[in-house]
């Protein structure tokens, strides 16, 4: 079989996978495994047929395929770009699969176990679609059925009014995000009906190719979540049941990345204010999405912030690939766009895990508040060690994935300094700092996290704990993946070279390697003898504690007779200073004791970081349209005789101007 009919066929396996869970016959248990079986068969096939596109000699392939609908054909086509982004998709999705067969068990609530299984794999299929996609209609087309089973995937528990809410303002995001890219369509050759622009073949100069190029960045970044366009992304990942929003973080907002791509491979070589812009959007979005995490309490939407600092990690990638090609500059070109590449793969795979591990942590404390938790690595010995694994990745540390594609984006940074002048080099010298606070202010907040969660004593009473092998399994083989990534990254320039290469728009020029620019052997063996240093001192550490007598006492508690639980550092405390710091941006609200009596009564504080751009910025300016459109809604009252009446006006206005013309 070709790669393309591997692909589609990987494709198809996802999309039919939870149908059999809907057999009456079939009990929710059995039809999830059925699922993660089907979803296996689809991960092999994609897999291989991504190998095979991306290790060998392979050309781009394409199909059409006819049907009765007046939109064209269908057409398909597997090439370098959707064959990388085949990987992150497939292992995220079955990996997803495996820990939702453990992670439904931790549920006594199991009536609408089979409609989710179901969901999430025709929400998978539909994914594996839109990559394949190579019309605009297409895209549309498979775009929409994703956005309507994820919304109908997280909003399983619609009871809750939060679940609504967030489901409303995920729903509104993406069918804007939907209207704008038909918009886009429109504007590109052939309307959408014909295949995709070849790579490099519009000329990025003129009116029209910025309103498309502005258009598809608005709708996209809409889906990716680049801030300030991430106001759905918080509040759906944070709602969502957590291997919902593992696949949310980890694969569906890298479609909006994957579009982004895409689009501006169909252009020559760009102007430099478009990689200045990219530059700009990833920096706000990477330092933004990094201080709004850094304050919240809810350990889920504390995450989905991360995931919009690190959208804006790659697209800070994407930036500095557009500035080297604006000024010819082929390293600059490569260092950018693998650095942007190899952390859409990283983030999908830390990010995961960080999602599932936070299922299994709310399950134990029944909340999703970080401040209600504490002492959970007793209770979750092996989810502790996955989301330290992924917590170390997400803060890009060494020997771990997201220090590679990160030291590639500095790289970049640093390289694009030293060759570029001007407002490309007042930027990425920005970028730079803007990058190492990003980085900074991330290992911060993962120090709270993980200190809070699963360090300390329990500050409520715990249920009872709940590891089993499929939900550590799932974790395990993600860690692996962060691990390896890491420890072997010249590896996994084999994969990104020949993409890389496709979306140059010179296809016969000869682009340096990213070994050369980047030299990640040496990064490899520092990597090799870091991680053997850090496990010959756990292994140092543990034989001492078996020979040595320990001896379990009471921490330092200030002379305090009576030291409580309650006395240790919430998430709240832990980020005070920070939270203070950048008050400007962040816009705290405090709900502050008030002693009014020498004897005063028990009182409550409470800190509360808002979403600043939704609550104080679009929720307001709606609220204000809404006003002013309110008068203009009595025209629309239900009675027929008034409908005849505005139709008899609109004939006459017409008529009236046919004449005129």
């Amino acid at each position: 079989m070709m790669p393309l009919d591997l692909a589609l066929l990987a494709a198809i396996c996802c999309a039919v996978s939870g149908v059999p869970a809907l057999f009456a016959r079939i009990s929710p248990q059995l039809g999830r495994r059925i699922s993660c079986c089907f979803v296996s068969a689809g991960a092999v096939s994609g897999l291989v047929a991504a190998a095979v596109m991306l290790l060998s000699e392979s050309r781009p392939e394409t199909v059409e395929m006819a049907w009765n609908l007046p939109l064209g054909t269908l057409c398909f086509r597997f090439d370098h770009l959707s064959a990388f982004f085949f990987i992150p998709v497939l292992i995220v999705s079955f990996c997803v699969s495996l820990y939702a067969c453990g992670y439904f068990a931790t549920s006594s609530e199991n009536r609408s176990e089979s409609l989710l299984t179901f969901y999430l794999g025709l929400s998978v299929g539909s994914m594996l679609l839109v990559l394949l996609s190579a019309s605009t209609i297409t895209l549309l087309l498979f775009w929409e059925i994703m956005v309507l089973t994820i919304f109908m995937a997280m909003c399983q528990d619609h009871a809750n009014p939060d679940v609504r809410q967030a489901g409303l303002h995920y729903l509104v995001a993406s069918h804007l995000s939907t209207l704008l890219m038909i918009v886009v369509a429109a504007m590109l050759p052939g309307s959408g009906i014909q295949p995709y622009p070849s790579v490099g073949t519009i000329d990025p100069h003129g009116l029209l190719p910025t309103v498309l190029i502005l258009t598809a960045l608005v709708g996209f970044g809409l889906k990716a979540g680049i801030m300030p366009m991430h106001i759905w992304l918080p509040s759906a990942h944070a709602n969502a049941p957590s291997h919902i929003s593992a696949i949310m973080s980890g694969v569906l907002i890298k479609m909006g990345v994957y579009g982004i791509i895409r689009v501006f491979s169909f252009f020559g070589t760009p102007p430099l204010w478009w990689g200045i812009l990219m530059l700009t959007l990833g920096v706000v979005s990477a330092v933004g999405g990094v201080l709004f995490a850094i304050g919240q309490h809810d350990i889920k939407r504390l995450l989905a912030y991360h995931s919009v600092e690190n959208i804006g990690i790659i697209v800070m990638g994407i930036g500095i690939a557009q500035i080297g090609l604006s000024s010819s500059n082929r390293t600059l070109f490569v260092l950018g766009m693998a650095g942007a590449l190899l952390h859409v793969l990283n983030h999908a795979m830390f990010k995961s895990l960080l999602f599932m591990g936070a299922g299994a942590i709310i399950h134990v404390a029944g909340t999703r508040d970080i401040d209600r938790m504490g002492g959970l690595a007793r209770a979750l010995p092996l989810t502790s060690i996955f989301f330290l694994i992924g917590a170390i990745a997400i803060c890009g540390l060494p020997p771990l994935n997201g220090f590679v594609s990160e030291f590639l984006i500095y790289l970049g940074l640093f390289k694009g300094f030293g060759t570029s002048s001007g407002s490309a080099a007042s930027m990425l010298a920005i970028a730079a700092p803007s990058l190492a606070l990003t980085g900074g202010l991330a290992l911060a907040c993962f120090v709270k996290v993980f200190g809070c969660v699963f360090l300390g004593s329990p500050r409520a009473i715990l249920s009872k704990p709940h590891e089993n092998v499929s939900m550590t399994s799932a974790m395990a083989i993600i860690s692996f993946f962060c691990i390896i990534i890491g420890v072997l990254p010249f590896a996994v320039t084999r994969l990104l070279e020949p993409v890389i290469a496709s979306l140059f728009p010179e296809q016969s020029a000869i682009l340096p390697s990213i070994q050369t620019s980047a030299h990640l052997f040496g990064l490899s063996v520092a990597a090799v003898a870091l991680l053997m240093i850090l496990l010959l001192l756990t292994a140092f550490y543990i034989k001492r504690l078996k020979t040595t007598h320990t001896a379990e006492t009471g921490t330092w508690d200030c002379g305090y007779a009576a030291p409580s639980v309650t006395m240790q550092y919430t998430s709240s405390s832990f980020a005070q200073m920070l939270v203070g710091i950048f008050s400007t941006v962040l816009r705290p609200e405090r709900h502050e004791p008030l002693a009014k009596a020498l004897f005063p009564q028990m009182e409550r504080f409470e800190s509360h970081v808002p979403e600043v751009v939704l609550e104080q910025g679009v929720i307001p300016v709606m609220l204000t349209f809404d006003r002013w459109f309110a008068s203009i809604r009595r025209l629309q009252n239900g009675q027929l005789n008034r409908y005849i009446l505005y139709i008899f006006i609109a004939l006459m206005v017409l008529l009236a101007l046919s004449d005129v013309i």
